[in-house]
């Protein structure tokens, strides 16, 4: 009998550390209900390497979503992505992630997406291209507001975007405007964000 409550307490300990929330639901906890980082799939770039969104955290991100066999647009898109960074200091491309999500997980493997941020010389410092399962990609394209098709021949049909995250994962604005000359009014607000406080 003495043993009893010893075992008791035992169990009561084993259910609460079942039911505490380990260290990702914390950080999700931790994020605004606005947050497009509440999304919990797992991604792989361009080196293989496993990340979530949430990883992503603590400063602005610029994200789109593209494939590696598009001849047209996403070229296009990429080369947008780039026009704004070239207009920014050195200190503000510090302080800026870019993530290029494909819409064509069937295809874009690691070394489709390592083949395309080499050919366009993205640097992996800045520069993220990612994929994750079927899945993921409808719920970020809803979360982004990106429309997308996959045609019979493998093409897409897609919106051509660029959004522009703060360092939470708030959607602060987009642009629809694509080439090397970055639209006025999302280049202001990338800006705006990179002055922020960091981690706000």
């Amino acid at each position: 009998m003495t043993r009893l409550p010893h075992a008791l307490s035992m169990a009561c300990l084993l259910v609460a550390c079942l039911l505490a929330p380990g260290p990702a639901a914390a950080a999700a906890a931790a994020l605004p209900d606005d947050s497009i980082y509440r999304l919990e799939d797992r991604f792989s770039d361009q080196a293989g390497q496993s990340f979530t969104l949430a990883d992503r955290r603590g400063k602005p991100q610029l994200v789109a979503m593209f494939y590696t066999s598009c001849r047209y647009i996403c070229p296009l898109i990429v080369d947008s992505a780039k026009g704004v960074e070239h207009r920014l200091t050195p200190e503000e491309r510090a302080r800026l992630g870019i993530l290029l999500v494909s819409l064509d997980p069937a295809r874009d493997d690691t070394a489709a997406l390592a083949s395309v941020a080499a050919k366009r010389k993205l640097d992996p410092a800045r520069w993220t291209l990612a994929r994750t399962e079927a899945a993921g990609v409808r719920r970020v394209a809803a979360l982004l507001g990106i429309r997308y098709r996959a045609l019979a021949d493998g093409e897409f049909n897609h919106s051509s975007v660029l959004v522009l995250l703060d360092a939470q994962g708030r959607v602060l604005a987009r642009t629809e405007k694509l080439g090397t000359v970055p639209d006025p009014a999302f280049l202001a607000a990338v800006k705006a964000a990179l002055a922020a406080p960091p981690g706000g």
